[in-house]
């Protein structure tokens, strides 16, 4: 009988550590899908309808609000942040606010965002045009590869001037306004090694009478081309128009400004780099990328003011040189 009831205890005691063994596991939790919209901050350096460098990411985020839907993105700006201490505030003022993506768009803001990313590991930097991220998690870099739409603006250039003078107007010899005009001054030289191109670097991304002064001395010295980037080139522009001399733009389409004399312009698309800073952030990616806008993905066009007759010679060649940029066939010095 003490057998049976040893017998029966253990059992017991089996049948229960089993039970314990094979509770059912915690249901899984699905990660929550947030209804509330992405919420974006951009500082610029000038207006965002300044024809040029900071309406370039107005355009993308105007497109990118649209393809998203309503109530899926919004965003907020600031304006005319020449001062860099001003830009650092407002970069910091957005930071504390709680906004999920900050846009310090202009290469003179990359001290800034070192140094107040750090202080919110959970909100994206990125900033432009550069290549770098400083090896922070949540930093990211773009840049425009503006040597490509300078190299065919260069090439179209050439084929159009008659006094072999061509005159560039340039902020600061850095970013993408260096590689832009490098670019330019290659593809002139891939047609004509013999023409002059006269570079002018003003120094200032803001003067537009400087950049206007530039432009003149350019055109006494026999320049029928103009060319030049950033948001000061209105000025240039400006005197082109008086001119009757051609103006090739770069950034954003300048053809509004001057369509009797804009060629063409290099138009950046933004979005297809900010597409990518968005989906990386849904997936937990914060920062550390970097990103060109190319002719190849579209983040650069070429825009030809339709209403120039500038001969079919001209055109087909324009087009041949894209071509050849985007299947690398043709390299740029």
């Amino acid at each position: 009988m003490k057998n049976t009831i040893k017998l029966f205890s253990l059992l017991l005691i089996t049948v229960l550590l089993v039970a314990g063994c094979t509770q059912a596991a915690p249901p899984v939790e699905e990660p929550e899908v947030s209804d509330q919209p992405l919420r974006v901050a951009i500082v610029t350096p000038s207006s965002m309808n300044d024809l040029a460098f900071s309406q370039s990411i107005s355009d993308a985020m105007q497109a990118l609000q649209k393809e998203m839907g309503e109530g899926k993105l919004e965003y907020v700006y600031s304006e005319n942040m020449f001062v860099v201490d001003d830009a650092a505030a407002a970069i910091r003022s957005y930071a504390q606010q709680g906004f999920d993506i900050i846009l310090a768009h202009g290469s003179q803001y990359g001290s800034s965002v070192q140094e107040i990313a750090p202080d919110f590991p959970n909100t994206v930097f990125a900033w432009g045009t550069t290549v770098d991220t400083f090896d922070m998690p949540n930093v990211h870099a773009y840049e425009a590869a503006s040597d490509e739409g300078g190299f065919v603006n260069g090439v179209m250039a050439a084929l159009l001037t008659e006094t072999k003078v061509i005159g560039v107007v340039g902020p600061i010899e850095t970013g993408d306004a260096k590689l832009y005009i490098d670019g330019f001054a290659a593809g002139v030289k891939s047609v004509d090694p013999e023409i002059d191109v006269r570079v002018t670097y003003i120094g200032s991304f803001s003067d537009v009478a400087l950049a206007a002064e530039a432009a003149t001395t350019h055109l006494s010295a026999g320049a029928d081309v103009l060319t030049g980037s950033a948001q000061m080139v209105i000025g240039a522009i400006g005197k082109a128009k008086e001119a009757g001399a051609y103006w090739f733009g770069t950034q954003a389409d300048q053809t509004s400004f001057a369509p009797d004399v804009v060629v063409a312009s290099q138009v950046y698309h933004w979005e297809v780099i900010l597409r990518e800073i968005f989906a990386l952030r849904q997936d937990g990616v914060l920062g550390g990328e970097t990103f060109a806008a190319t002719l190849d993905n579209g983040g650069q066009v070429i825009k030809i003011n339709p209403d120039l007759d500038l001969g079919q010679d001209v055109l087909d060649e324009a087009e041949r040189v894209i071509q050849g940029i985007i299947d690398q066939t043709i390299s740029i010095p």
